[in-house]
């Protein structure tokens, strides 16, 4: 990371560069693109770490004076070229983003959807749909980072734009509900967060259908809500849900990993005509199930455990079932070890009452 002093006197009369991050008199630029400005020091560490130095070349072009085009075709094909570069960019900043609020890093997460805000800006104006992952995103990070008032502020903003089109995405309210639900229970406020909730979960099995993982974390933050009112009933019965749609997921992976392991050969001759599925987990997807079930298993494990009959004859199957396999690869065998596991814990309650 190199950083040039900005020099007020060099800068063509009456125009003013304002800081990347936050909109600020620059005093600094980036040394090595030279197009991206900063108010200090700390702000162009945070955007380098979290996405300048992944895409500061690529600024260049977007961020330099026009050439001078001959004819109109030269000129219609240089925005083209500027519109799919702000495009790619806008997709590359976002999924970056998107991974580091997979990995909890929820202040590198926002330098990030910044960009991707201000990309989308670019392409689709400030009021299109396109602008809602970002600005969610940008809420989720500061719902991590304890900022309500600015995550209220970007939840708002995506809310007003989703509320505009009459045909929204369900996989983005479904999104976008979640986010607020979890602002009003940070804020206190449970029977609107329940609310809030509610409907996440009908926008994702609208989107995914009914118990899909996508509604396994309104059903999870559901029952948080519930937890805190002393509601334990109710709270129980959601959590169970949870662990029953990660259950019915889990164990169709161990079927599809069981019969690619009896037969291989069979499967490989039909690899190039099957279907590729949606059964793997992203970054994302795993982050969050990690977060629900080892919060839910630590619930199980504070409580009774008595040991139901019913699981204890599924594990005795299964453990002869992995007698009788082929040699295994250690996945196979950890998958067959954590299914086991949550067939022991699935019907214990989820704390002491």
């Amino acid at each position: 990371m190199r950083s040039e002093k900005v020099m007020g006197l060099a800068l063509p009369r009456g125009r003013k560069v304002l800081c990347e991050l936050c909109l600020g008199p620059a005093t600094l630029r980036c040394g090595g693109c030279g197009v991206t400005y900063y108010c200090d020091v700390n702000h162009q560490s945070a955007d380098w770490v979290s996405v300048h130095e992944k895409i500061c070349q690529l600024l260049i072009p977007l961020r330099t004076a026009l050439p001078f085009y001959t004819s109109e075709e030269e000129r219609r094909h240089g925005q083209e070229q500027t519109i799919s570069r702000e495009k790619f960019l806008a997709g590359l900043t976002q999924s970056i983003a998107q991974k580091f609020l997979s990995e909890g890093k929820h202040e590198d997460a926002i330098p990030s959807a910044l960009h991707s805000l201000k990309f989308n800006i670019s392409v689709y104006g400030s009021c299109s749909v396109e602008l809602v992952p970002a600005f969610i995103i940008l809420a989720e990070a500061s719902l991590g980072l304890g900022h309500l008032a600015q995550a209220e502020e970007y939840l708002s903003q995506a809310q007003w734009i989703v509320l505009k089109k009459s045909h929204g995405n369900n996989a983005i309210q479904s999104k976008l509900h979640r986010n607020l639900g979890l602002l009003y229970a940070a804020k206190g406020n449970y029977e609107d967060s329940l609310y809030h909730l509610a409907n996440d979960i009908f926008f994702a099995c609208s989107a995914f259908g009914t118990n899909h993982i996508a509604a396994s974390g309104g059903y999870f933050h559901m029952a948080n809500v519930f937890f805190r009112q002393n509601r334990m009933d109710i709270a129980d019965s959601l959590y169970a849900e949870v662990a029953n749609i990660w259950y019915t997921h889990f164990s169709h992976m161990i079927d599809i990993q069981f019969q690619a392991l009896m037969a291989p050969a069979e499967i490989d001759m039909l690899a190039e005509e099957m279907e590729p599925t949606e059964e793997v987990l992203d970054e994302g997807q795993r982050a969050e199930a990690s977060q629900m079930l080892n919060a839910i298993l630590e619930m199980r494990e504070q409580g009774p455990r008595p040991q139901p009959a019913k699981a204890h004859e599924l594990t005795q199957t299964i453990l002869e079932m992995n007698k009788q396999l082929p040699k295994q690869t250690p996945f196979a065998e950890e998958s067959f070890q954590r299914l086991i596991k949550l067939i022991k814990s699935k019907e214990r309650p989820f704390y002491s009452k």
